[in-house]
């Protein structure tokens, strides 16, 4: 019974190691037959094995002032997390000269990453004072019919962002000959966050007069995209974005929708602008006193995301303006990729000669687990490109050679210890499963030391460092399933075939003869050896149970004999 139900054990485990690999082969099957964005039969690689866009961003300031170190880096941050949350993986980015940000991303990115860097100016809440349809005209000139100069100061003064006395004749004239069509604002312009703007919305057919700034982007604490629920806490198929403010915007927001509430349209409106255009522009339908938003309207999973990525990252501290954009080749490319490939292989090789040597028939074992290891990690890198975008660079292939060797400690702890329970007198099927006790506390102490290293390393290292640290934990996880799944069981399965249950030179198991008993210090107690040592033992706590006179008569009979 003992004996069917390891067969059924082992059976099962090995069952459930193939439908994890079909079930991953059949999802990016699926992935590439419908053509989902980051696919493909080969991992992606990162900038630099395959090369990719550069982006130089410049300062936008007021003339006579600098950009300082501090505004750069918090910029660095937040581009970066732009860049992240698009899904593209091992990007760079960093300043250049303690002015310039120079963004390097991997491959070619696709538009919705390009506009996310380039729309580098800051986020801004404005009021909404008119609007229209785009209405192409001839010129913008700023002068009324007799060529005076229109007054560009309100007549009177304006008592809030909504007050209509902010539209002056210069601004209505400028609002009037607006071309959406045109290239009307200059790249990297810097607003006056103090007087109304004149500008269009992205998609460059509505045109706005908006008041000043009342809340900034940076007050942002999160901005999320998900579907709307009822007020029974049922979902449903609406997407919308939620928007929560910090304590300053949101006692900034409370205030500013008490007021817009009681306007009506285009004036209950609040414009929310990125590099000077408006991204979006909902009515405010109730006062928000919690600081906790959420814009609806005919939103698609898709837009929303990309909505809710424009508020959490838009926020930068500085305006930039797009200096250059080039395509830039791999720093390392193909030819660093191929030796690090066969350095890899060689290694691979090295083990399987090694474990041929010092186990022999077991070395099938080892082949067969570090094959399935591979297709494991190739499937579960390709599923990361996919869903992540996760970029395979350099440093990760290092992890990943490395990787061989935790694979490949853990198969000799494993055989050691078999052979340790042999010479200790067990049966093969009995050492196998004694093995596997002592042989996993091992197995799993030493992945997790190798874990928590790449998790440290990870976290506190940046670059490429963090590609390795990566790689590196990924394998030390799939070294734990394959042990798992594939190498205790097949173990398990082969010690009950007649070739390995021999004991012959070729299987690995030294059994029969040649290590029945380890004595130590290299050396072995044959069955003879260990027979006659039974006997002197056995001879031995006799004599302690004899009587005096039994003992002196069997000296003398030894005597006699001699």
């Amino acid at each position: 019974m003992a004996e069917n139900n390891i067969r059924r054990s082992a059976s099962r485990r090995l069952v459930w190691l193939l439908v994890i690999i079909l079930g991953l082969s059949g999802l990016m099957g699926w992935a590439n037959l419908t053509n989902q964005p980051n696919t493909g039969i080969a991992p992606k690689l990162a900038l630099d094995l395959e090369g990719g866009t550069q982006i130089i961003l410049a300062p936008s300031v007021a003339e006579g002032d600098r950009a300082t170190e501090e505004q750069l880096q918090q910029a660095v941050s937040i581009i970066r997390q732009r860049i992240d949350a698009s899904g593209v993986a091992e990007a760079q980015v960093a300043t250049q000269g303690n002015q310039n940000i120079v963004v390097s991303i991997p491959g070619v990115p696709d538009p919705n990453t390009l506009q996310l860097i380039r729309a580098s100016a800051k986020l801004e809440f404005r009021p909404v004072l008119t609007t229209s349809a785009s209405v192409p005209t001839e010129e913008v000139d700023g002068v009324d019919e007799e060529g005076q100069q229109l007054p560009d100061e309100p007549s009177v003064e304006p008592q809030n962002a909504s007050d209509p006395n902010w539209i002056t004749p210069a601004i209505q004239n400028e609002f009037d000959n607006l071309d959406c069509s045109t290239d009307f604002r200059e790249p990297g312009q810097v607003d006056d966050p103090a007087k109304p703007l004149v500008t269009c919305d992205t998609s460059l057919t509505q045109k706005y007069i908006l008041g000043p700034v009342e809340v900034e982007g940076a007050s942002i604490a999160d901005a999320t995209s998900g579907t709307v629920t009822t007020s029974t806490g049922a979902s449903t198929n609406e997407w919308a974005v939620n928007i929560e403010f910090d304590g300053e915007g949101t006692e900034q927001f409370s205030q500013v929708t008490s007021r817009l509430f009681n306007l009506s349209e285009p004036r209950n409106q609040f414009a929310i602008t990125l590099d000077g255009f408006i991204i979006t522009a909902p009515r405010v339908n109730d006062v928000i006193p919690n600081g906790q938003a959420q814009i609806t309207g005919s939103f698609t999973q898709e837009t929303s995301q990309i909505l809710a990525d424009q508020l959490k990252y838009g926020a930068l501290p500085i305006g930039f303006e797009v200096q250059s954009q080039e395509n830039i080749s791999a720093t390392l490319g193909t030819e660093s990729l191929n030796s690090g490939l066969i350095a890899g292989l060689i290694g691979l090789i090295l083990v399987v000669v090694y474990m041929t040597f010092q186990y022999r028939g077991l070395a099938v074992v080892t082949l067969g687990s570090l094959i399935v290891a591979a297709v494991l990690v190739y499937l579960v890198i390709l599923y990361l490109a996919w869903r992540q975008g996760y970029r395979l660079s350099l440093a990760g292939v290092a992890g990943l050679i490395v990787a061989i060797g935790i694979t490949s400690d853990s198969f000799i702890v494993y055989f050691e210890r078999i052979r340790d329970e042999i010479r200790d007198g067990r049966a093969l099927e009995q050492a196998v499963e004694a093995g596997w006790q002592r042989a996993f506390r091992t197995i799993l102490i030493s992945d997790a030391v190798t874990l928590t290293a790449a998790i440290v390393l990870f976290w506190l290292t940046a670059s490429s460092v963090r590609g390795f640290a990566f790689t590196l934990g990924l394998v030390t996880l799939i070294d734990l399933i394959i042990v798992l799944l594939f190498t205790h069981p097949m173990v398990q399965l082969l010690a009950r075939t007649k070739f390995f249950r021999s004991g012959g030179p070729w299987s690995g198991f030294e059994v029969g003869k040649v290590a029945a008993s380890y004595v130590g210090r290299g050396q072995f107690r044959t069955s003879e050896s260990l027979t006659r040592s039974k006997a002197a033992k056995v001879g031995k706590e006799a004599s302690k149970r004899q009587t005096i006179a039994e003992r002196k008569a069997q000296e003398i009979r030894e005597r006699g004999e001699s």
